[in-house]
């Protein structure tokens, strides 16, 4: 016997836009809608899924961003410039390389010849 096609609702594709947005695991949304198949849920729910993740990573650069610009959190102005501008900060106390003391050789008195 076939499974029932499946024709998701408005409110089912907020549903998975909004775990999609909050990254929740694929696995975990198609276990909470009743789909076996990450295929199947792919297929009715793809721009949810798509849409949902890349939602929330705009509101999030959006707000670093903000953050970043404002002069007020220079934390999210160091991420900033870290993540995206490549920058890179170097500690004050890093280790310099220090050579080895040269190798000597102790003659023994004893192999002396007198």
């Amino acid at each position: 016997m076939a499974r029932p096609r499946i024709q998701p609702t408005d409110e089912e594709r907020r549903l998975v836009k909004s775990l999609a947005a909050f990254g929740i695991p694929q696995e975990d949304i198609a276990r909470r809608l009743g789909i076996r198949s990450l295929k199947t849920l792919r297929k009715y729910y793809r721009d949810e899924l798509d849409g949902g993740a890349l939602e929330a990573n705009f509101a999030v650069a959006k707000t670093m961003y903000g953050m970043a610009t404002s002069g007020r959190h220079p934390v999210a102005s160091m991420y900033w410039l870290d993540t995206r501008a490549h920058w890179k900060r170097h500690s004050s106390c890093e280790q310099q390389a220090i050579a080895p003391p040269p190798f000597i050789v102790a003659r023994d008195d004893a192999e002396k010849k007198p």
